[in-house]
């Protein structure tokens, strides 16, 4: 029996080794000069409001059925030179790699389902080193896109309420694309429901304790520079009371259990 089991294990890395291949044979888009891209990213939000309750769930079996439209407008998104992108104003830059990376975490669910977890797909390598995001002539990773791109670029704690990871714990995926017009409209709301979620964040205010979720400390230097920083942070997004009580002070930081499992949809 113990041979059986561990020839089965040997199977499903094997197995899941097989799909990271897979994940990452796209060749790259060839670039032609300048292309017309929206701004309001038109492709992606049809994708969205026909995938995402706004609230958590994703349908990534109807996006494994139909996976042209998100297809196409990774395809349109991987053919914008470096140049064109340059060329954009800030929040332009930032909604685009943010949808990008979106985007690219959405095709990965969706080419693997049904899948349990994110974690499990790539085999023995993280799946956010594969490299499955198509950008400027090239293929990089997830953690390139986001560690290299967005956070050095902006320096901007809002980004971690947008990003999102084909997980319960992350933070909703909108219905809509991000767009320069509405960025910060957006990133105000994304705060104020992801800290909202008791499930991931909330304030035990007998004990003096806050329970964060994972990111937080995770990603805490992009907050502020210490647990102090933090809760400064945070208290605008809670019921002024709660905000007044930890602005005061006295509060220990804990963190939450970050559930890995995916996003979809029931």
């Amino acid at each position: 029996m113990r041979r059986v089991g561990f020839i089965l294990i040997l199977l499903g890395g094997v197995l899941l080794w097989g799909c990271k291949n897979e994940a990452e044979s796209r060749p790259p888009i060839p670039l032609k000069g300048p292309i017309t891209f929206d701004p309001a990213h038109p492709q992606l939000a049809k994708v969205l409001e026909k995938v995402t309750d706004g609230f958590g769930a994703v349908d990534y079996e109807a996006l494994h059925r139909n996976p042209e439209p998100l297809d196409a407008y990774l395809n349109l998104a991987a053919s914008v030179p470096r140049s064109q992108f340059d060329g954009w104003t800030k929040p332009e830059r930032m909604a685009f790699l943010l949808n990008v990376y979106n985007a690219a975490t959405l095709k990965l669910m969706a080419d693997h389902y049904p899948i349990a977890s994110i974690k499990m797909i790539g085999g023995v390598r993280s799946v956010w080193n594969l490299k499955v995001v198509r950008l400027f002539g090239a293929k990089c990773s997830l953690n390139h896109v986001e560690h290299e791109m967005i956070r050095k670029m902006f320096q901007s704690p809002s980004v971690h309420f947008a990003l999102v990871c084909g997980a319960k714990s992350c933070p909703v995926l909108r219905k809509e694309p991000y767009t320069a017009a509405k960025l910060e409209e957006q990133f105000a709301e994304q705060a104020r429901t992801f800290l909202g979620d008791e499930e991931k964040n909330f304030v035990d205010l007998m004990e003096k304790e806050l329970h964060l979720s994972p990111i937080f400390k995770w990603y805490g230097e992009d907050f502020g520079k210490d647990d102090a920083a933090i809760i400064q942070f945070v208290a605008d997004f809670f019921p002024p009371e709660t905000a007044e009580a930890l602005r005061g002070g006295g509060f220990k930081v804990r963190y939450t259990k970050y559930d890995w499992s995916a996003n979809k949809k029931n």
